[in-house]
């Protein structure tokens, strides 16, 4: 049985874990290293307890700090577990430090990579999770894209061999939302906020000026404020002067998704989030220059806003159509990609 080393880090690499933790048993045997990144109990240990995942056999320390220190921290310590446990491959997924550093770690060692969420671009190398994505492409042995945009994208790049499109398994996850009767998909009558990008939140009046913004909207805004987005509104105002605004603690995995199933729409300046609406059939807007999952614009179903904070109000007003079922896959897309690392494995036998 082939023995595959999963690294995570943050929320939704852990998310992103889960169906394929379930799909590789008796397929494979998945080892899982954690590498702290995300270290508060709101966003990594509550994710494991509810989606009912094995506990990591390795647990890291290496969150905080600047981004070379972190990835620093990662390098060090994921390096001599790949040694000591001598994988048939190294799994990551999205575009975090931890991404990276996984990636990284494998290739040096001559160990398979396999890239789950491969090809997505923003085209702004201004974001870290551009970097990271990037050159963990270019390091990987086996690309498992969600889209045929992604395969474009590599493609651009001169990567054209051992890509394999399988939908995405967060489709997968929400269907397990579906199976267990958990979702109301219908129109609250608020929006779903989250908000945590640094060119948002660092900027003082900028962040002033949305949650300003999102205050006067015509109905009220659930706010699920992630612990750094938090700090600075604590810094900067006294937030319960925002009738409007409902600021909220994050939730576990599944009642976001159904409090996200029960809005009006989403707005949000996160990448996995624009997809799940979409997958949810809530039109979505997202307060950034650009996206890495492009198809969700089609439609209307995902509006971006930038500069002109001030067309919030008209972009939320937009009704989408030319909706596409099935985009990111069909909820079964764990499955197919465990399947595939296996053959992919057997095929190119390196030991």
């Amino acid at each position: 049985m082939k023995k595959i080393l999963a690294v995570v880090g943050a929320r939704p690499q852990f998310i992103k874990h889960a169906p394929m933790e379930f799909a590789s048993e008796g397929r494979c045997e998945m080892i899982t290293i954690h590498t702290g990144q995300h270290y508060d109990y709101r966003m990594s240990q509550i994710f494991f307890d509810e989606l009912g995942m094995s506990k990591p056999r390795y647990q890291l320390e290496t969150g905080g700090g600047m981004h070379g220190e972190m990835t620093g921290k990662m390098l060090q310590e994921i390096e001599p577990i790949i040694i000591s446990e001598n994988p048939d491959a190294v799994l990551v997924y999205g575009d975090t430090n931890s991404t990276l550093a996984g990636a990284l770690c494998a290739a040096k060692l001559e160990i398979p990579v396999v890239h789950v969420e491969a090809g997505l671009r923003s085209y702004n190398r201004a974001m870290p999770e551009e970097i990271n994505r990037v050159l963990t492409d270019h390091i990987s042995s086996l690309l498992v894209v969600p889209t045929s945009i992604a395969i474009d994208n590599l493609k651009q790049e001169g990567i054209s061999t051992n890509i394999i499109r399988a939908g995405d398994v967060m489709c997968d996850m929400i269907r397990i939302c579906k199976e267990r009767n958990m979702l109301q998909e219908k129109d609250g009558g608020y929006y779903y906020l989250t908000l945590h990008r640094p060119y948002n939140t660092d900027d003082p009046g900028r962040l002033i000026q949305i949650v300003e913004l999102l205050d006067s909207l015509d109905k009220p805004v659930h706010f699920f404020v992630h612990p750094r987005t938090q700090k600075k509104l604590g810094e900067l105002v006294d937030t319960s002067k925002f009738s409007r605004i409902q600021f909220k603690d994050p939730l576990s995995y599944f009642d976001n998704i159904v409090e996200m199933a029960a809005s009006s729409r989403v707005i949000t300046d996160s990448g996995g989030i624009q997809k799940e609406a979409y997958i949810l059939k809530k039109p979505c807007v997202t307060i950034r220059s650009e996206t890495e999952w492009k198809e969700t614009l089609q439609g209307a179903w995902n509006q971006l806003i930038w500069d002109d904070l001030n067309i919030l109000k008209e972009a939320l007003s937009v009704i989408p159509n030319q909706y596409q079922e099935e985009l990111y896959g069909d909820g079964h897309a764990a499955d197919y990609i465990i399947d595939q690392i296996v053959e992919f494995l057997n095929k190119n036998r390196t030991r």
